[in-house]
């Protein structure tokens, strides 16, 4: 988009860097769908790896993920349990119904975070009359619900409880190397309860492309065969897949950088005539709300970019989200900050 100089929309909206470039145009490429991509089989392994699992598979898209370990999973007329903000339900094309013939029953958590309880009221009673309860979704870091993270000692919780009643467990790891990086606890540790979970490249990361798969030899081996059918099968895909190497090795830890950055902004923020800026900034989401300055969230944004150049996500009426990430330095951080007061206190006033 022409005339935005600080992209805070989305961590998807970072560049590849001069060395993600390098290595993509260097690397070592096969023939994916034959399994002789040495790229890809190295990225696939250092997933699996980190995340504990015995296998993993590259994919094009976090939501192919989503959607292929539901197809796997489910049959239809499943249901699936998640947060009432969850990604899967609500941005993902309604494409539970239209792959796996699945429905979703919402939980309403706090900040996108249930506990077991919840999980087990949510259960249904097996009848003929009912939908089958038959997996549990959890979205690390939770993104609608304010970028917040899932503690270790609920996801153990809700891994206890959906394995009392016989669930599937799933993961939509979008983010989970921030509550990483957030927590100290390591990737597999978030891991372990889950029956599938995925990491993705292109949002804090920083690659142009691409999210990994990991579970079972057995469930990896059906997800290939819906990877097939949707139509995510590659070839030399090595080339996108040298960056999730390179990224995996360099990027994880700097991270912080961009929490810290998160955090920064919600104090520039704060006291800013009609901005509301919304508590507990976990990671590196921000999310406030413009609604005592007059303007809708769309107009807000629209202001921002049309007069400062920089853009900022109207993620509902008066809700926005800002998102730090590898290309936000603390510089951006202050511009973007100074911009936002300025314009909300110009039609405050």
């Amino acid at each position: 988009m022409s005339g935005i100089e600080i992209d805070l929309y989305s961590d998807t909206q970072s560049k590849p860097t001069p060395e993600m470039r390098k290595a993509m145009a260097e690397a070592e490429v096969g023939d994916e769908q034959q399994g002789t991509d040495p790229t890809v089989t190295r990225l696939c392994e250092m997933t699996a790896e980190l995340l504990g699992k015995e296998d993993a598979v590259f994919l094009p898209s976090g939501t192919m993920c989503n959607q292929i370990s539901v197809a796997v999973h489910c049959r239809p007329g499943d249901e699936i349990i998640a947060d009432k903000t969850a990604h899967i339900v609500n941005t993902e094309g309604g494409g539970l119904a239209v792959f796996a013939g699945a429905m979703a029953r919402t939980v309403n958590g706090t900040r996108g975070v249930f506990s077991s309880e919840q999980l087990t009221v949510a259960v249904r009673n097996p009848r003929r009359h009912t939908p089958k309860s038959r997996m549990v979704v959890v979205e690390q870091t939770s993104n609608s619900a304010g970028g917040s993270v899932w503690p270790l000692d609920a996801v153990r919780d809700v891994g206890a409880a959906a394995r009392e009643k016989n669930l599937i467990m799933h993961m939509d790891g979008a983010r989970l190397l921030n509550a990483v990086v957030a927590t100290g606890h390591a990737a597999r540790e978030f891991a372990e309860p889950f029956d599938s979970l995925w990491l993705d490249l292109s949002k804090g990361l920083g690659c142009p492309i691409g999210a990994v798969l990991a579970g079972s030899r057995d469930f990896i081996e059906q997800a290939w065969q819906w990877k097939q059918r949707m139509g995510g099968a590659m070839r030399q895909a090595g080339i996108v897949a040298a960056a999730g190497v390179l990224s995996l090795e360099h990027h994880v830890e700097r991270m912080a950088e961009d929490h810290e950055n998160a955090k920064r902004l919600g104090e520039l923020l704060g006291n800013t005539p009609g901005i509301s800026v919304e508590d507990g900034i976990e990671t590196n989401m921000v999310f406030f709300n413009v609604e005592g300055t007059g303007l809708t969230a769309e107009a807000f944004r629209d202001r921002l970019i049309t007069e400062h150049g920089i853009r900022i996500g109207a993620n509902n009426v008066y809700r926005m989200r800002a998102v730090t990430h590898l290309d936000i330095s603390r510089e951006g951080i202050e511009r973007a900050a100074a911009a936002v007061r300025d314009l909300a206190r110009s039609v405050s006033s």
